[in-house]
């Protein structure tokens, strides 16, 4: 059933904010397909002038996020949290008193496809950086970096030598005040994931996938794979006083 539409406001308005009390009360979550501008037109018993007008005003406020060929989604936004300050797996490194190195498996630009598409608000197809680097402490690996850069907002990536600085502290030299998103998981690696880090296909692992943003876009989607043999992932933080 359709919320109640008065003639109070223009239609168009009043669609729009039906939808974005859809998409406010998780009715809609973050990546949901929302019916097509038909359904909508037959829903709402209007004219697809008047749907494509209210689904333009929520794009435009980066509610919604059209893919070319798939529809329209709810998008993914950034966290409502502090900025989190990043730190280099190289100087993590460092900090233990160890050697780190990298080696540079790919990089080049890759076209999105329907899931990046959706991580990076941007049509299927889209050009993206893409790299691979497989992280070493006095020669062992211990993360595997898979990294998805948004040329617009990082234009010079490919051009960078990633044997003398890592992605990560390049990112951080060129990212100004980014939002920080990063879920973890415990998975097992891949064929390919376990040949580049050198482990056993049944070695257990740690994926951390990070997404960051700036300026309003996401300027890179990262999944870092860790040994589980090899990697210990801790924080410590200081609480509020009462």
């Amino acid at each position: 059933m359709s919320d109640v539409i008065s003639a109070a406001q223009p239609r168009y308005a009043l669609i729009r904010e039906t939808i974005r009390r859809r998409i406010s009360s998780g009715d809609w979550p973050e990546g949901f397909r929302i019916p097509s501008e038909h359904k909508l037109l037959e829903e709402f018993q209007v004219s697809r002038m008047t749907v494509h007008r209210a689904l333009r005003d929520l794009t435009d406020e980066g509610l919604l996020t059209r893919v070319q060929g798939l529809g329209t989604f709810v998008a993914e936004r950034p966290p409502s949290t502090d900025v989190v300050e990043l730190r280099s797996i190289a100087d993590e490194i460092a900090a233990r008193g160890n050697v780190h190195a990298c080696r540079v498996e790919q990089l080049l630009a890759v076209a999105a496809d329907a899931g990046l598409s959706r991580r990076f608000n941007l049509p299927v197809g889209a050009k993206l950086f893409h790299s691979v680097v497989v992280h070493s402490e006095n020669d062992v690996p211990v993360q595997l970096e898979e990294r998805w850069v948004n040329p617009a907002a990082v234009p010079a990536y490919l051009d960078q030598d990633f044997t003398r600085q890592t992605p990560g502290e390049y990112l951080i030299r060129v990212e100004s005040a980014p939002q920080v998103e990063h879920v973890i998981e415990a998975v097992s690696p891949t064929p390919e994931i376990a040949r580049l880090l050198g482990v056993p296909d049944s070695e257990p692992c740690l994926r951390v996938t990070r997404r960051t943003w700036a300026q309003g876009r996401v300027v890179t989607v990262a999944m870092l794979v860790h040994p589980g043999s090899r990697y210990r992932l801790g924080a410590r933080f200081q609480l509020p006083p009462p």
